[in-house]
């Protein structure tokens, strides 16, 4: 599979092979269900806390006498019945992650950028490189290109100064090809991914 790589300022720079069986697969939604799931339940913070009986800050003194009032039997006013009082069987702080095997993962990043290739919505980059910070002239380009929500993925590192002009443009992400994940790809209009980046990401899913 043939594809033209472009430079910033939209011209051509030639065109790249594309491997069949990292860009070719047809994309299955369950799959892509699953590793997003499971990236997004390992980010969860899990910081959920509520205060049992034993926490809530009241007197632990009985309230009346247990027989003759009439009423009905109670300890102290911590108890989950009351106002104010514990909960019972609430969220405490625990991991939402899950396991879910290397082969899967991989597989998933396969139909994730198999996906954005059949959508048409797969654009290959020369070289992600400035001269200098500048947002406004990196601004301009993206403006110029049609990208509106796009992800970058280069190589091994990221050119500090296009970091640093990409950082303060909205919808605009860039990661190093070792950041490259099914959420941020599939979250995104535009994936953009340099030479550099393909190479890695080939080596990496090979």
């Amino acid at each position: 599979m043939k594809l033209d790589v472009i430079k910033l300022d939209g011209k051509k720079a030639g065109s790249v092979d594309l491997g069949e069986d990292i860009f070719g697969l047809e994309p299955r939604a369950d799959i892509l269900h699953r590793v997003v799931r499971w990236q997004r339940n390992k980010a969860q913070a899990g910081t959920h806390k509520v205060k049992t009986r034993s926490e809530t800050s009241y007197s632990t003194k009985k309230i009346y006498r247990q027989k003759g009032t009439g009423g009905a039997r109670h300890g102290d006013r911590n108890a989950p019945i009351f106002r104010k009082g514990g909960i019972y069987k609430g969220p405490t702080p625990r991991s939402h992650a899950h396991d879910l095997p290397k082969k899967f993962r991989k597989l998933g990043l396969k139909h994730a950028l198999s996906a954005k290739v059949a959508e048409g919505n797969l654009v290959v980059l020369d070289a992600a490189t400035l001269d200098a910070p500048k947002t406004a002239a990196l601004a301009k380009q993206i403006k110029n290109l049609g990208w509106k929500r796009a992800l970058v993925i280069d190589g091994a590192e990221i050119n500090e100064n296009f970091a640093v002009a990409a950082r303060n443009i909205e919808g605009l992400d860039v990661l190093p090809s070792m950041g490259a994940n099914v959420y941020d790809i599939l979250k995104r209009d535009t994936l953009v991914i340099t030479k550099a980046g393909l190479e890695a990401l080939e080596a990496r899913l090979q």
